[in-house]
């Protein structure tokens, strides 16, 4: 089955995921879902993930969710640039979400990275999803 959306459907399944308090969830392998999952990890919003190679050529993450005191480390997650409506912003332009306590994440010229560090590097670029 081909998804239009891989990215989105790597959010819906951590959000799908954490709504059911489940530990891990999987999703399909991509090098664009794995510097997504990098930078979610790098601001802590997952434990971690691990790259599971099946036969054929198949290979899947096992995201580890990440859990404080009962309740999911991410209240929000949602996709912001979408296949039919790319979003792009400039460095000065760049969202602050929840005053600053939630993260956007850009995929730049530079890479995949947060908001925080786009600012710091002064590169924009496309907003894929926002992390609260």
């Amino acid at each position: 089955m081909t998804v239009s959306d891989p990215l989105g459907d790597m959010l819906t399944r951590i959000r799908n995921a954490q709504m059911r308090s489940r530990p891990k969830v999987s999703t399909p392998a991509s090098k664009l879902r794995a510097r997504v999952l990098d930078v979610l990890r790098e601001e802590g919003y997952i434990r971690g993930y691990a790259e599971i190679e099946y036969g054929g050529g198949k290979t899947e993450f096992e995201i580890e969710l990440k859990y404080y005191d009962g309740a999911p480390v991410i209240r929000d997650i949602k996709r912001v640039s979408t296949p039919g409506r790319r979003v792009y912003s400039s460095v000065q332009d760049l969202p602050t979400i929840a005053n600053g306590l939630g993260v956007a994440i850009l995929s730049t010229p530079k890479g995949v990275m947060s908001d925080t560090r786009a600012r710091a590097e002064n590169v924009g670029g496309e907003i894929l999803c926002s992390v609260f």
